[in-house]
């Protein structure tokens, strides 16, 4: 274990937030530190805490939590997915988001950030021979995780001003796919152990 192996972990346990925070950046009308300090805060404190809770809890836990963990990321954000998905066909003439209530409030970033971080939660065993580096790691994990949800937020404005539709339907099909992408990645990797 090293330091590049750990910023390279971070980077992989970093694409879910990146994914995220640009679909909630398609929703913002403008960019606001208010939302993107937040946003990338909850998602960069989740994508830390899961791995120091694997870590503490030892591999017994982790791997019970694995057999589930994707079913849980999956659900999550496919019902999140689908709710703004069919709320975007319900109101087809709102650029802003505004049909979803506060789409930058605590209750649905700390939603998005558990999610988006549950499959983090079996990396803290890996640091389990190396207990030197679990600090770092964590430290580590949570700043990239901060940094790139901040960078996804600000594309996904650039994104939504340059083209122009139903933004809430767009967002929709992101969060479902990336549900649908940690599902299928979860069960290819355990068919292939199996």
């Amino acid at each position: 274990m090293n330091l590049s192996a750990i910023i390279l972990i971070g980077i992989g346990l970093s694409m879910d937030c990146f994914a995220v925070s640009t679909s909630k950046g398609i929703c913002a009308k403008k960019f606001k530190w208010k939302y993107a300090l937040r946003m990338a805060f909850l998602f960069g404190f989740f994508q830390a805490a899961m791995p120091l809770i694997s870590y503490f809890a030892g591999s017994g836990f982790a791997s019970d939590i694995r057999i589930y963990d994707h079913w849980i990321a999956f659900i999550l954000l496919a019902l999140i997915g689908l709710k703004m998905f069919i709320e975007g066909f319900k109101h087809p003439i709102d650029p802003d988001c505004r049909i979803v209530k506060h789409p930058f409030r605590w209750k649905t970033l700390i939603t998005l950030a558990f999610a988006t971080s549950i499959d983090a939660l079996a990396t803290g065993v890996i640091f389990i021979p190396y207990p030197e580096y679990i600090w770092l790691a964590v430290g580590i994990i949570g700043v990239i995780s901060f940094i790139f949800s901040i960078i996804g937020f600000g594309l996904g404005i650039k994104f939504r001003k340059r083209f122009k539709f139903n933004v809430e339907i767009i967002g929709g099909l992101m969060l479902i796919g990336i549900g649908l992408k940690i599902l299928i990645e979860h069960l290819f990797i355990t068919d292939n152990i199996l």
